[in-house]
């Protein structure tokens, strides 16, 4: 029988195979090294267009609270506005009680009794003042409570001035003001 020599064709096909396999080994790697740089390129993209859009809001978001700021000002004038207009209502409408008010003041001081101070707050006046006798007090408070504009008289302290005469007396009371029931409706219509 002849005898046939397969080492070198086994060895040629050994070759093969391992110049085969080293070829697709080699376009495999070079294959993931395409894809994970091509990953890696749409990854970075990602990030840079995240990273645009969060600095697009931050800065819009400074540019809107700069607005609020702006409202939050303009809402603060508008308040002190309004406060402003509605001290000056006050002031205009109450002018005519005011002066009518001061006026019953002056007619009902009596002789012998003289005012060192007058304040009001709110609907209240606190009169200070010095009067020859108790019995000067004493009509000073039925002439307020009488007046149609005052109400409530309310003595608060009596003491004793003998540095103004013999029965000279410093006092302090209350008095409250009260429109008569004419001007409440004449201020109405």
């Amino acid at each position: 029988m002849a005898q046939i020599n397969l080492l070198p064709w086994r060895e040629e096909r050994r070759q093969e195979l391992k110049k085969d396999f080293l070829i697709t080994t080699g376009l495999v790697i070079a294959l993931a090294v395409g894809l994970v740089f091509l990953a890696d390129r749409v990854v970075v993209g990602q990030i840079q267009h995240q990273k645009a859009r969060n600095q697009y809001l931050a800065d819009n978001i400074k540019i809107l609270d700069k607005q609020v700021a702006e409202i939050r000002e303009l809402q603060k004038k508008r308040n002190q506005l309004l406060d402003r207009m509605r001290v000056i209502q006050e002031l205009q409408g109450n002018r005519p009680i005011i002066v009518r008010v001061l006026d019953q003041l002056v007619r009902t001081v009596p002789d012998g009794v003289f005012y060192t101070n007058l304040q009001t707050k709110g609907k209240v006046i606190t009169i200070n003042g010095v009067a020859e006798s108790n019995n000067r007090v004493s009509s000073l408070m039925r002439r307020l409570d009488a007046s149609e504009w005052l109400a409530n008289p309310n003595l608060d302290a009596v003491k004793a001035a003998p540095e103004f005469g013999d029965q000279a007396n410093t006092f302090r009371l209350t008095v409250q003001i009260q429109a008569p029931a004419s001007e409440n409706k004449s201020g109405e219509g």
